[in-house]
């Protein structure tokens, strides 16, 4: 692909990004820390699908950063985290990453 289109690829890209992308992840993070604000986990008392289907996006939404205050979805997190079978999981299989991160 020739610089020029690279170029104002990336810059079109940055610009729905900042304008429209970032702005609705603000909006489904504060939504999704609402519903965990009133609920330890995504269906119901305790750890299920939703939860494991939930845990890539969220955790890495964590580790992009750049909204504040989701102390539910940290919290989450952490009790995702203190898992037995997560953490037998990490020890099989090594450590967690998130791409950019």
């Amino acid at each position: 692909m020739p610089l020029g289109l690279r170029t104002l690829g990336g810059v079109i890209g940055k610009g729905v990004q900042k304008a429209y992308l970032n702005p609705q992840l603000e909006i489904h993070a504060r939504f999704i820390a609402g519903h965990l604000a009133n609920h330890p986990w995504f269906a119901g008392e305790q750890l299920s699908m939703a939860d494991i289907q939930m845990s890539f996006p969220l955790f890495a939404l964590l580790a992009q950063g750049g909204i504040a205050n989701l102390d539910h979805i940290g919290a989450w997190k952490a009790r995702v985290e203190r898992r037995p079978a997560r953490q037998r999981a990490i020890q099989q299989g090594g450590p967690f990453a998130i791409p950019g991160e």
